[in-house]
Protein backbone atom coordinates (compact mmCIF):
# COMPACT_ATOMS: atom_id res chain seq x y z
CA UNK A 1 0.00 0.00 0.00
CA UNK A 2 2.86 2.33 0.91
CA UNK A 3 4.36 1.92 -2.61
CA UNK A 4 1.08 2.89 -4.29
CA UNK A 5 0.50 6.05 -2.31
CA UNK A 6 2.99 8.26 -4.23
CA UNK A 7 1.50 6.99 -7.50
CA UNK A 8 -1.97 7.89 -6.27
CA UNK A 9 -0.80 11.33 -5.21
CA UNK A 10 0.86 11.85 -8.59
CA UNK A 11 -2.31 10.78 -10.39
CA UNK A 12 -4.45 13.10 -8.27
CA UNK A 13 -2.03 15.97 -8.93
CA UNK A 14 -2.24 15.35 -12.67
CA UNK A 15 -6.03 15.36 -12.47
CA UNK A 16 -5.96 18.58 -10.49
CA UNK A 17 -3.58 20.23 -12.98
CA UNK A 18 -5.78 19.12 -15.89
CA UNK A 19 -8.92 20.47 -14.21
CA UNK A 20 -7.22 23.78 -13.47
CA UNK A 21 -6.05 24.06 -17.08
CA UNK A 22 -9.55 23.33 -18.38
CA UNK A 23 -11.13 25.90 -16.06
CA UNK A 24 -8.49 28.43 -17.13
CA UNK A 25 -9.36 27.88 -20.81
CA UNK A 26 -13.08 28.28 -20.15
CA UNK A 27 -12.45 31.38 -18.06
CA UNK A 28 -10.25 33.04 -20.70
CA UNK A 29 -12.61 32.27 -23.58
CA UNK A 30 -15.66 33.35 -21.58
CA UNK A 31 -13.99 36.64 -20.58
CA UNK A 32 -12.88 37.28 -24.16
CA UNK A 33 -16.40 36.72 -25.50
CA UNK A 34 -17.73 39.30 -23.04
CA UNK A 35 -15.46 41.99 -24.50
CA UNK A 36 -17.34 42.24 -27.80
CA UNK A 37 -20.72 41.84 -29.46
CA UNK A 38 -19.35 41.72 -33.00
CA UNK A 39 -20.14 38.35 -34.53
CA UNK A 40 -16.88 37.95 -36.47
CA UNK A 41 -14.89 38.60 -33.28
CA UNK A 42 -17.03 36.16 -31.29
CA UNK A 43 -16.46 33.45 -33.90
CA UNK A 44 -12.71 34.06 -33.93
CA UNK A 45 -12.53 33.91 -30.13
CA UNK A 46 -14.40 30.58 -30.11
CA UNK A 47 -12.21 28.99 -32.79
CA UNK A 48 -9.04 30.34 -31.20
CA UNK A 49 -10.10 28.72 -27.93
CA UNK A 50 -10.53 25.43 -29.79
CA UNK A 51 -7.24 25.52 -31.74
CA UNK A 52 -4.74 27.56 -29.70
CA UNK A 53 -1.93 25.79 -27.83
CA UNK A 54 -3.13 27.60 -24.72
CA UNK A 55 -6.65 26.38 -25.56
CA UNK A 56 -8.03 22.98 -26.54
CA UNK A 57 -5.15 22.37 -28.99
CA UNK A 58 -7.13 20.95 -31.92
CA UNK A 59 -5.22 21.23 -35.21
CA UNK A 60 -8.13 22.68 -37.20
CA UNK A 61 -11.62 23.97 -36.46
CA UNK A 62 -14.53 25.15 -38.60
CA UNK A 63 -17.61 27.03 -37.42
CA UNK A 64 -20.95 26.73 -39.22
CA UNK A 65 -24.00 28.88 -38.44
CA UNK A 66 -27.64 28.02 -38.98
CA UNK A 67 -29.57 30.20 -41.43
CA UNK A 68 -33.16 29.65 -40.28
CA UNK A 69 -34.70 31.72 -43.09
CA UNK A 70 -33.16 29.61 -45.86
CA UNK A 71 -33.09 26.37 -43.82
CA UNK A 72 -29.38 25.86 -44.47
CA UNK A 73 -26.18 25.62 -42.45
CA UNK A 74 -23.28 27.63 -43.87
CA UNK A 75 -19.58 27.92 -43.15
CA UNK A 76 -18.59 31.19 -41.50
CA UNK A 77 -14.99 30.80 -40.37
CA UNK A 78 -12.16 28.28 -40.30
CA UNK A 79 -8.85 28.32 -38.46
CA UNK A 80 -6.09 25.91 -39.30
CA UNK A 81 -3.11 25.37 -41.61
CA UNK A 82 -3.41 23.59 -44.94
CA UNK A 83 -0.36 21.33 -44.59
CA UNK A 84 1.62 19.74 -41.78
CA UNK A 85 4.65 21.81 -42.75
CA UNK A 86 2.72 25.05 -42.39
CA UNK A 87 1.23 23.79 -39.14
CA UNK A 88 4.70 23.23 -37.65
CA UNK A 89 5.86 26.69 -38.70
CA UNK A 90 2.83 28.32 -37.08
CA UNK A 91 3.14 26.34 -33.85
CA UNK A 92 6.91 26.93 -33.62
CA UNK A 93 6.35 30.67 -34.08
CA UNK A 94 3.63 30.79 -31.41
CA UNK A 95 5.81 28.82 -28.99
CA UNK A 96 8.87 30.97 -29.68
CA UNK A 97 6.95 34.21 -29.20
CA UNK A 98 5.04 32.75 -26.24
CA UNK A 99 1.76 33.87 -27.77
CA UNK A 100 -1.17 33.16 -25.46
CA UNK A 101 -4.92 33.15 -26.10
CA UNK A 102 -5.39 36.82 -25.26
CA UNK A 103 -2.52 37.89 -27.55
CA UNK A 104 -4.06 36.00 -30.49
CA UNK A 105 -7.51 37.51 -29.89
CA UNK A 106 -6.23 41.07 -29.46
CA UNK A 107 -4.14 40.76 -32.63
CA UNK A 108 -7.26 39.75 -34.57
CA UNK A 109 -9.35 42.62 -33.15
CA UNK A 110 -6.64 45.10 -34.07
CA UNK A 111 -6.06 43.79 -37.58
CA UNK A 112 -9.63 43.79 -38.89
CA UNK A 113 -12.35 41.38 -39.85
CA UNK A 114 -10.89 39.13 -42.50
CA UNK A 115 -8.94 35.89 -42.12
CA UNK A 116 -7.35 35.47 -45.53
CA UNK A 117 -6.36 31.81 -45.64
CA UNK A 118 -7.02 28.93 -48.01
CA UNK A 119 -8.70 26.95 -45.23
CA UNK A 120 -10.99 29.82 -44.26
CA UNK A 121 -12.01 30.34 -47.89
CA UNK A 122 -12.83 26.64 -48.16
CA UNK A 123 -15.06 26.83 -45.08
CA UNK A 124 -16.89 29.96 -46.21
CA UNK A 125 -17.86 28.33 -49.51
CA UNK A 126 -19.60 25.43 -47.79
CA UNK A 127 -23.42 25.41 -47.55
CA UNK A 128 -25.75 22.50 -46.91
CA UNK A 129 -29.57 22.21 -46.63
CA UNK A 130 -30.88 21.31 -43.17
CA UNK A 131 -33.18 18.36 -43.74
CA UNK A 132 -33.92 15.59 -41.21
CA UNK A 133 -34.30 13.15 -44.13
CA UNK A 134 -30.73 13.78 -45.30
CA UNK A 135 -28.26 11.45 -43.66
CA UNK A 136 -25.31 13.85 -43.41
CA UNK A 137 -23.26 14.65 -40.32
CA UNK A 138 -24.09 18.34 -40.02
CA UNK A 139 -27.83 17.65 -40.23
CA UNK A 140 -27.56 14.77 -37.75
CA UNK A 141 -25.71 16.95 -35.27
CA UNK A 142 -28.22 19.79 -35.75
CA UNK A 143 -31.41 17.74 -35.34
CA UNK A 144 -30.10 15.45 -32.57
CA UNK A 145 -28.58 18.44 -30.73
CA UNK A 146 -25.79 16.15 -29.53
CA UNK A 147 -22.03 15.92 -30.18
CA UNK A 148 -20.84 13.48 -32.84
CA UNK A 149 -17.45 11.79 -32.56
CA UNK A 150 -16.44 10.05 -35.77
CA UNK A 151 -13.48 7.83 -34.89
CA UNK A 152 -10.75 6.35 -37.08
CA UNK A 153 -12.61 3.04 -37.01
CA UNK A 154 -15.99 4.46 -38.08
CA UNK A 155 -14.98 7.27 -40.44
CA UNK A 156 -14.93 4.95 -43.45
CA UNK A 157 -18.74 4.74 -43.27
CA UNK A 158 -19.02 8.50 -43.92
CA UNK A 159 -16.63 9.01 -46.83
CA UNK A 160 -19.53 10.10 -49.07
CA UNK A 161 -20.68 12.67 -46.53
CA UNK A 162 -20.73 16.13 -48.24
CA UNK A 163 -18.44 17.63 -45.59
CA UNK A 164 -15.97 14.76 -45.20
CA UNK A 165 -15.83 14.33 -48.97
CA UNK A 166 -14.01 17.68 -49.14
CA UNK A 167 -12.61 17.87 -45.61
CA UNK A 168 -9.81 15.30 -45.64
CA UNK A 169 -9.48 13.87 -42.12
CA UNK A 170 -9.06 10.61 -40.19
CA UNK A 171 -11.03 11.48 -37.04
CA UNK A 172 -13.41 14.35 -36.42
CA UNK A 173 -15.77 15.75 -33.81
CA UNK A 174 -18.91 17.86 -34.36
CA UNK A 175 -20.19 19.90 -31.41
CA UNK A 176 -23.55 21.72 -31.56
CA UNK A 177 -23.64 25.33 -30.36
CA UNK A 178 -26.79 25.54 -28.30
CA UNK A 179 -28.64 28.65 -27.19
CA UNK A 180 -31.49 27.80 -24.85
CA UNK A 181 -33.58 25.21 -26.69
CA UNK A 182 -32.11 25.48 -30.19
CA UNK A 183 -28.88 24.90 -32.11
CA UNK A 184 -27.44 28.10 -33.62
CA UNK A 185 -24.34 26.51 -35.13
CA UNK A 186 -21.87 23.63 -35.17
CA UNK A 187 -18.10 23.46 -34.64
CA UNK A 188 -16.15 20.77 -36.51
CA UNK A 189 -12.60 20.01 -35.31
CA UNK A 190 -9.84 17.45 -35.85
CA UNK A 191 -6.16 16.64 -35.29
CA UNK A 192 -5.22 15.85 -38.87
CA UNK A 193 -1.53 16.75 -38.48
CA UNK A 194 -0.61 15.51 -35.00
CA UNK A 195 -2.98 12.49 -35.22
CA UNK A 196 -3.58 12.92 -31.48
CA UNK A 197 -6.68 10.88 -30.49
CA UNK A 198 -9.79 12.80 -29.44
CA UNK A 199 -10.58 11.68 -25.89
CA UNK A 200 -13.65 11.79 -23.68
CA UNK A 201 -11.97 14.57 -21.69
CA UNK A 202 -11.51 16.54 -24.93
CA UNK A 203 -15.20 16.14 -25.72
CA UNK A 204 -16.29 17.13 -22.22
CA UNK A 205 -14.37 20.42 -22.10
CA UNK A 206 -15.20 21.12 -25.76
CA UNK A 207 -18.92 20.74 -25.00
CA UNK A 208 -18.62 23.10 -22.01
CA UNK A 209 -16.95 25.70 -24.22
CA UNK A 210 -19.59 25.21 -26.92
CA UNK A 211 -22.42 25.83 -24.44
CA UNK A 212 -20.94 29.23 -23.59
CA UNK A 213 -20.27 29.93 -27.27
CA UNK A 214 -23.86 29.25 -28.34
CA UNK A 215 -25.24 31.87 -25.98
CA UNK A 216 -22.56 34.38 -27.01
CA UNK A 217 -23.42 33.86 -30.70
CA UNK A 218 -27.14 34.31 -30.06
CA UNK A 219 -26.49 37.54 -28.11
CA UNK A 220 -24.24 38.80 -30.90
CA UNK A 221 -26.84 38.03 -33.56
CA UNK A 222 -29.54 39.85 -31.57
CA UNK A 223 -27.20 42.82 -31.19
CA UNK A 224 -26.34 42.88 -34.90
CA UNK A 225 -30.03 42.74 -35.83
CA UNK A 226 -30.67 45.70 -33.53
CA UNK A 227 -27.74 47.59 -35.06
CA UNK A 228 -29.05 46.84 -38.54
CA UNK A 229 -32.53 48.14 -37.72
CA UNK A 230 -31.16 51.31 -36.13
CA UNK A 231 -28.45 52.13 -38.65
CA UNK A 232 -29.79 51.11 -42.05
CA UNK A 233 -31.54 53.24 -44.63
CA UNK A 234 -35.17 52.09 -44.90
CA UNK A 235 -35.34 52.32 -48.71
CA UNK A 236 -32.04 50.78 -49.79
CA UNK A 237 -31.24 48.68 -46.68
CA UNK A 238 -27.68 50.03 -46.82
CA UNK A 239 -25.88 51.58 -43.87
CA UNK A 240 -27.16 55.13 -43.31
CA UNK A 241 -25.20 58.38 -43.15
CA UNK A 242 -24.74 58.30 -39.37
CA UNK A 243 -23.34 54.79 -39.40
CA UNK A 244 -21.07 55.73 -42.32
CA UNK A 245 -19.53 58.50 -40.24
CA UNK A 246 -19.07 56.22 -37.23
CA UNK A 247 -17.53 53.34 -39.20
CA UNK A 248 -15.23 55.56 -41.23
CA UNK A 249 -13.79 57.01 -38.02
CA UNK A 250 -13.38 53.55 -36.45
CA UNK A 251 -11.73 52.08 -39.55
CA UNK A 252 -9.40 55.07 -39.86
CA UNK A 253 -8.32 54.66 -36.23
CA UNK A 254 -7.63 50.97 -36.83
CA UNK A 255 -5.83 51.76 -40.10
CA UNK A 256 -3.59 54.35 -38.44
CA UNK A 257 -2.65 51.94 -35.65
CA UNK A 258 -1.69 49.22 -38.14
CA UNK A 259 -0.10 51.63 -40.65
CA UNK A 260 -2.25 50.28 -43.50
CA UNK A 261 -4.07 52.05 -46.33
CA UNK A 262 -7.81 52.74 -46.45
CA UNK A 263 -9.80 53.93 -49.44
CA UNK A 264 -13.15 55.65 -49.82
CA UNK A 265 -15.38 55.63 -52.90
CA UNK A 266 -18.04 58.31 -53.32
CA UNK A 267 -20.72 57.53 -55.94
CA UNK A 268 -23.35 59.71 -57.59
CA UNK A 269 -26.08 58.66 -60.05
CA UNK A 270 -25.73 60.58 -63.31
CA UNK A 271 -28.81 62.58 -64.39
CA UNK A 272 -30.88 61.24 -61.49
CA UNK A 273 -32.98 64.42 -61.16
CA UNK A 274 -34.07 64.02 -64.78
CA UNK A 275 -35.38 60.50 -64.06
CA UNK A 276 -37.24 61.71 -60.99
CA UNK A 277 -38.77 64.68 -62.81
CA UNK A 278 -39.75 62.73 -65.95
CA UNK A 279 -40.73 59.29 -64.63
CA UNK A 280 -41.70 60.09 -61.05
CA UNK A 281 -40.25 59.40 -57.64
CA UNK A 282 -41.43 55.77 -57.55
CA UNK A 283 -39.17 54.95 -60.50
CA UNK A 284 -36.43 56.95 -58.80
CA UNK A 285 -36.82 54.78 -55.70
CA UNK A 286 -36.57 51.64 -57.85
CA UNK A 287 -33.32 52.91 -59.34
CA UNK A 288 -31.90 53.57 -55.87
CA UNK A 289 -32.88 50.10 -54.66
CA UNK A 290 -31.49 48.27 -57.69
CA UNK A 291 -28.21 50.17 -57.52
CA UNK A 292 -27.96 49.36 -53.81
CA UNK A 293 -28.27 45.66 -54.64
CA UNK A 294 -25.57 45.97 -57.31
CA UNK A 295 -23.20 47.71 -54.88
CA UNK A 296 -23.77 45.11 -52.13
CA UNK A 297 -23.47 42.08 -54.41
CA UNK A 298 -20.26 43.30 -56.05
CA UNK A 299 -18.47 44.61 -52.96
CA UNK A 300 -16.33 42.56 -50.61
CA UNK A 301 -17.60 41.30 -47.24
CA UNK A 302 -15.12 43.55 -45.46
CA UNK A 303 -16.43 46.74 -47.14
CA UNK A 304 -19.11 49.10 -45.79
CA UNK A 305 -21.64 50.08 -48.47
CA UNK A 306 -23.61 53.16 -47.36
CA UNK A 307 -26.25 55.54 -48.61
CA UNK A 308 -24.61 58.91 -48.08
CA UNK A 309 -27.74 60.90 -48.93
CA UNK A 310 -30.14 61.46 -51.85
CA UNK A 311 -28.65 59.80 -54.92
CA UNK A 312 -25.15 59.67 -53.44
CA UNK A 313 -23.52 56.52 -52.01
CA UNK A 314 -20.25 55.82 -50.21
CA UNK A 315 -18.18 52.66 -49.85
CA UNK A 316 -15.51 52.33 -47.14
CA UNK A 317 -12.73 49.93 -48.20
CA UNK A 318 -10.56 48.93 -45.20
CA UNK A 319 -6.95 47.88 -45.82
CA UNK A 320 -7.25 48.83 -49.49
CA UNK A 321 -4.65 50.79 -51.49
CA UNK A 322 -5.57 53.19 -54.31
CA UNK A 323 -4.89 50.78 -57.18
CA UNK A 324 -7.27 48.16 -55.78
CA UNK A 325 -9.92 50.78 -54.95
CA UNK A 326 -9.81 52.13 -58.50
CA UNK A 327 -10.24 48.60 -59.86
CA UNK A 328 -13.32 48.07 -57.63
CA UNK A 329 -14.76 51.47 -58.60
CA UNK A 330 -14.34 50.80 -62.33
CA UNK A 331 -15.93 47.37 -61.97
CA UNK A 332 -19.00 48.91 -60.26
CA UNK A 333 -19.21 51.55 -63.00
CA UNK A 334 -19.13 48.92 -65.77
CA UNK A 335 -21.65 46.65 -64.06
CA UNK A 336 -24.05 49.57 -63.62
CA UNK A 337 -23.67 50.69 -67.22
CA UNK A 338 -24.46 47.18 -68.48
CA UNK A 339 -27.32 46.50 -66.06
CA UNK A 340 -30.88 46.24 -67.39
CA UNK A 341 -32.99 48.08 -64.85
CA UNK A 342 -36.42 46.62 -64.09
CA UNK A 343 -38.46 49.66 -65.19
CA UNK A 344 -37.23 49.21 -68.78
CA UNK A 345 -35.51 51.47 -71.27
CA UNK A 346 -36.77 54.97 -72.02
CA UNK A 347 -36.16 56.89 -75.21
CA UNK A 348 -36.38 60.28 -73.51
CA UNK A 349 -33.78 59.58 -70.84
CA UNK A 350 -30.14 58.45 -71.15
CA UNK A 351 -29.00 55.06 -69.86
CA UNK A 352 -28.40 55.00 -66.11
CA UNK A 353 -24.74 55.42 -65.24
CA UNK A 354 -22.74 56.46 -62.19
CA UNK A 355 -19.76 58.67 -61.53
CA UNK A 356 -17.25 57.73 -58.84
CA UNK A 357 -14.51 59.48 -56.88
CA UNK A 358 -11.74 57.63 -55.02
CA UNK A 359 -9.56 58.91 -52.19
CA UNK A 360 -7.00 56.97 -50.14
CA UNK A 361 -5.54 57.36 -46.65
CA UNK A 362 -2.84 58.44 -45.96
CA UNK A 363 -1.82 59.87 -49.38
CA UNK A 364 -4.87 62.09 -49.91
CA UNK A 365 -5.88 62.92 -46.34
CA UNK A 366 -4.87 62.29 -42.73
CA UNK A 367 -8.34 62.51 -41.13
CA UNK A 368 -11.97 61.63 -41.79
CA UNK A 369 -13.34 64.98 -42.98
CA UNK A 370 -10.42 65.60 -45.35
CA UNK A 371 -10.74 62.09 -46.78
CA UNK A 372 -14.45 62.63 -47.50
CA UNK A 373 -13.66 66.00 -49.09
CA UNK A 374 -10.93 64.46 -51.25
CA UNK A 375 -13.29 61.71 -52.50
CA UNK A 376 -16.00 64.32 -53.14
CA UNK A 377 -13.59 66.43 -55.17
CA UNK A 378 -12.62 63.38 -57.22
CA UNK A 379 -16.33 62.67 -57.79
CA UNK A 380 -16.89 66.26 -58.93
CA UNK A 381 -13.99 65.82 -61.36
CA UNK A 382 -15.64 62.68 -62.80
CA UNK A 383 -18.88 64.63 -63.31
CA UNK A 384 -17.09 67.57 -64.88
CA UNK A 385 -15.09 65.34 -67.27
CA UNK A 386 -18.26 63.86 -68.77
CA UNK A 387 -19.89 61.48 -66.22
CA UNK A 388 -19.86 57.67 -66.22
CA UNK A 389 -16.22 57.94 -65.12
CA UNK A 390 -13.95 57.12 -62.19
CA UNK A 391 -11.54 59.75 -60.96
CA UNK A 392 -8.94 59.63 -58.22
CA UNK A 393 -8.01 62.39 -55.76
CA UNK A 394 -4.50 62.29 -57.24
Amino acid sequence: MMDKKPEQISKLQQELNRTQAELSILYEVSNAMRTTLRLDEILYIILTGVTAHSGLRFNRAMLFLVNENDKIIEGKMGIGPVTGEKAKKIWDKIEKEQTDLNNLIEAYKASGKMIDSEFNRFVRQFKLPLDPKQNNLLSLCYFDMMPLHITKKSIGKYRKDPLLDKFNTTEVVLIPLRAKDKVVGIIVADNIFTQKPITKDNLRIFTMLANQAGLAIENSQLYEHAVMRTNTDSLTELWNHGYFQLNLQEELSRTKALKLPLSLIMIDIDNFKSYNDTLGHQVGDKILKELSTIFKEHSRKMDYVCRYGGEEFAIILPQTPRKEALFIANRLREITENHNFSFGETKSEPKITISLGVATYPEDAKNKSNLVNAADEALFKAKKDGKNLVRSAI
